[in-house]
């Protein structure tokens, strides 16, 4: 088995939307941030994750479920129809593994079936539920099973997500897995202003009546701007949540779709802001996690923000390998968006070729 530990793959991405909300506060403004001193535009990491994972789903993965609600999904998997007594055995599998009903538990398909076939293989439920060790047995087993069954490589490219995403369960640490991929907060790499449209809307049965004025007033905040996103992806993590090197390089080839096409889905109905990659500097690096601060902010002059930010960030990067020296430790690098000849998919198999010869 190739040696990963340490060797991540960077993406420094840039990427233009014009007017749009991509992500929200909690009174409906677009996400902010001071950087540099001034105000920049954000989408936080948790909103761009997240729709990178329903992008796996886009490309065929079975992604993983965040859930309250275990006992149902393994309900659903069972042969059958549940008794009372299989239900009450069941909530209490569930219990064991999720102590408080109020947060959610990030489970695969592999898993849910696995506990599935527990539960369908107690011959006497009746007599399983009256025991008073019972709680204490499960809480002995449940962690164990799953932490057998695991993340069988990529069978379907099931659990694929929390591979990439980490999980953590704080009454069952054997059970927790360390994300092997890290995202920052998208920000503008200049300041931003937003702005209000005001619209109104005629309601249509009163047009033609005496009533005068419009049926709705509203106002939809919006702001646009060049977005620098920084995501790491270690290696050595992703492997060692894969139980091996196998499959290692068909899930980069999909992370890596999914980071290209996943956009935030907020208000794309009102300003349909589907903009995909500008620009984008890769990075095959042993070493440190570099991103950029983008503490100044460029300046369009009346040009644009997309050229200054890539020449800012190719100075960055450019900067940071000479600082670091040995210690940068390069392996490969490719650029998007220099020339059309190289597309998503000649990135993917760039990335893929070093990686299986790494």
């Amino acid at each position: 088995m190739q040696d990963y530990r340490g060797v991540r793959i960077e993406f420094h991405i840039l990427q233009s939307f014009p007017v749009t909300c991509l992500n929200r506060d909690d009174v409906g403004s677009p996400k902010t941030a001071v950087v540099g001193g001034v105000e920049r535009g954000r989408v936080s990491s948790q909103c761009w994750k997240r729709q990178v994972r329903l992008a796996l789903r886009d490309l065929d993965v079975h992604i993983a479920v965040r859930t309250r609600k275990i006992a149902d999904m393994i309900e659903e998997r069972c042969c059958g129809v549940c008794s009372e007594e299989k239900k009450e055995y069941i909530a209490r599998m569930a219990s064991a593994i999720q102590k408080s009903k109020d947060t959610l538990f990030f489970i695969s398909e592999n898993e849910l079936k696995t506990l599935a076939e527990y539960a369908d293989g107690v011959v006497d439920y009746q007599t399983e539920i009256k025991k008073k060790t019972l709680d204490k047995d499960l809480e002995k087993a449940m962690p164990k099973l799953l932490k057998e069954c695991g993340i069988k490589g990529l069978t379907d490219l099931d659990g694929l997500d929390i591979a990439l995403f980490g999980r953590m369960v704080a009454n069952a640490t054997e059970l927790n897995v360390t994300a092997a991929s890290s995202f920052s907060h998208a920000i503008t790499t200049h300041r931003i202003s937003s702005a209000v449209d005001y619209f109104t809307a005629v309601d249509d049965y009163i047009s033609e009546s005496t009533e005068t004025g419009a049926g709705h007033i509203g106002a939809n905040e919006f702001s646009s701007g060049t977005y620098y996103r920084y995501i790491s992806l270690d290696l050595g993590i992703l492997a060692n949540n894969l139980h091996g090197t196998e499959d290692l390089t068909k899930a980069v080839d999909i992370f890596t779709r999914a980071l290209f096409i996943a956009v935030p889905a907020a208000k794309q109905t009102t300003f349909t802001g589907y903009c995909p990659w500008d620009y984008a500097h890769i990075l095959i690096r042993k070493g440190q996690p570099l991103s950029i601060s983008f503490d100044k902010p460029v300046q369009s002059k009346g040009e644009g923000y997309l050229e200054p930010s890539r020449i800012a960030m190719e100075n960055a990067i450019l900067r940071n390998e000479k600082l670091f020296g040995s210690m940068y430790g390069l392996i490969a690098e490719f650029k998007y968006g220099d020339v059309e000849e190289f597309g998503i998919d000649q990135l993917c198999k760039s990335i893929c070729d070093v990686i299986g010869r790494s």
